[in-house]
């Protein structure tokens, strides 16, 4: 059996872009996964959770592999993600990169979605419902004492 060596111009890279929708962080992956770029996934995806919205999803429609670098990166995101009180959700995984995540069991830990729309529809946590949670908090000790009918 002869291993090629690939020189290092020709590696997998792997492209990450950042959008935010109606305040959820949408993080976009394209490329292949694995221990090379791992590094770069977790940049991407452990971000401050002070400056975090509460829902982040991870896009994978553009992985086209992903081994278990991936999988752990996922993992520690997760939690990371759940411990500040937010969520991280998948969307578009591939036939092959979804059936990575079902063998590892991260589809019964971790939301997968068909797309980005489906997640968003699924986790309502838009910057306008926070704002809106927010307001109600900070008006409601206001509205309690000048009503006798507000009840927090």
């Amino acid at each position: 059996m002869i291993h090629e060596a690939v020189p290092a111009d020709r590696r997998r890279r792997l492209l990450v872009e950042h959008r935010t929708v109606d305040g959820v962080s949408v993080v976009s992956v394209h490329g292949e996964i694995d221990h090379d770029v791992k590094d770069q996934l977790r940049t991407a995806l452990l971000v401050q959770d002070d400056a975090a919205p509460a829902l982040i999803v991870a896009e994978l429609s553009g992985v086209t592999f992903m081994d278990s670098g991936g999988i752990n990166v996922l993992v520690a995101a997760h939690v990371r993600r759940r411990a500040a009180g937010g969520l991280l959700c998948i969307a578009g995984a591939r036939p092959r990169v979804r059936f990575v995540l079902e063998v590892a069991g991260l589809d019964t830990v971790i939301p997968c979605h068909p797309g980005v729309e489906q997640a968003l529809a699924a986790h309502p946590r838009s910057a306008r419902v926070r704002r809106a949670q927010r307001a109600a908090v900070e008006w409601a000790p206001h509205a309690q004492r000048h009503s006798g009918v507000f009840r927090q």
